[in-house]
């Protein structure tokens, strides 16, 4: 490890932090009205309206974060992105394809003739789960050093799907906030089923993760960072069951009008990913391509990065306050879409 008291040493931890840091808001915010797009195949027409009006103020601004990470590495990182991009082309390109696709179809849908309508809606659903897989496509394959062998592109699509359950609970989780009656009621059962697909997903990948690469088997089960680790595994699973025993309790209470502890199974939720994001972070690090490429290999000359910093400091904090703006302004329960 580069001396950390010089710029060519901590200029890069700063700057892996930061592209972290975006990649999991990223994740967070722009993953529940994915989630949520996912859900609109599943809904009524009469509920659609509603479902897009709770992410209409937000979900265009949560890429911003996507678009922020993505830079960091270009800019900080070019050899590693070379690397990435080249070898996740085609599932880039499905991710952007999908997210062009639902940002017409969100678009669209609002002046469309009612004949046309649902063709949007299948759309914005279609992009949003297209999205998704890739994304989590590519998560597989960053975890397998992108080895494509028949197991590993198995392991990457598994991954992909756990990422869409993932969405769709953390989707079901904003909904519950957000509505109110029949459909506060079908996103508590929504969220019951993605609830326990997306934990069996993570135990599954959690297991798998370790024996697919012997030098993550070696990061978590030496001694004693396997003690050292264990209550990230513990939490999640109290987080599960927590989420488990509010959403059994939900029907009932909604039916008496109690809107308490609807805020829960998001919460969890995104304590899960958090915690996730935690354990790849650890299991990757320092590595910026798995096994051939750490964060100082491909880190830009420490003029560059200081110079790219400056920019950093002044953008992150405008991204941060607007964010942090929008939710404040937007609280609250969704209201029936009108246009004018």
């Amino acid at each position: 490890m580069p001396d950390l008291s010089q710029p060519a040493g901590w200029l890069p931890l700063v700057f892996l932090l930061v592209m972290g840091l975006a990649i999991l808001v990223y994740v967070v915010l722009d993953g529940y009205d994915l989630g949520l797009g996912i859900l609109l195949g599943f809904a009524d027409d009469a509920e659609k309206d509603i479902m897009v009006a709770s992410i209409g103020p937000f979900w265009d601004a949560n890429e911003t974060w996507l678009v922020l990470g993505i830079g960091v590495l270009l800019t900080a990182f070019p050899l590693a992105h070379g690397v990435i991009m080249g070898a996740l082309y085609l599932p880039v390109a499905a991710m952007l394809a999908g997210l062009i696709l639902r940002g017409v179809a969100f678009d669209f849908r609002v002046k469309a003739e009612a004949h046309h309508k649902p063709w949007w809606n299948r759309a914005f659903c279609a992009g949003s789960l297209l999205a998704a897989l890739s994304q989590g496509y590519m998560l597989g394959l960053l975890v397998v050093g992108f080895e494509r062998t028949t197991i590993h592109v198995l392991f990457a699509a598994f991954i992909g799907l756990c990422l869409a359950a993932g969405y769709v609970l953390l989707g079901a989780g904003w909904l519950l906030i957000k509505t109110e009656g029949a459909l506060q009621q079908r996103a508590a059962r929504w969220a019951g089923a993605a609830l326990w697909f997306t934990a069996f997903g993570i135990a599954a990948v959690s297991v798998a993760t370790p024996l697919l690469s012997r030098a993550i088997f070696d990061k978590w089960f030496a001694i004693p960072n396997l003690f050292l680790l264990a209550p990230i595994p513990l939490i999640t699973a109290t987080l599960f069951g927590l989420s488990a025993l509010v959403l059994a309790r939900l029907p009932a209470q909604l039916e008496r009008g109690n809107q308490a502890w609807t805020w829960v199974p998001f919460a969890a939720a995104v304590g899960v990913f958090i915690l996730a994001f935690h354990g790849l972070a650890y299991s990757l690090f320092p590595w910026i391509v798995p096994q051939r490429m750490d964060l100082w290999q491909a880190a830009a000359a420490p003029g560059s990065l200081l110079f790219i910093l400056v920019g950093v400091v002044t953008v992150l904090p405008m991204i941060i306050a607007y964010t942090v703006f929008a939710y404040r302004v937007f609280w609250g329960k969704a209201t029936d879409l009108e246009y004018g």
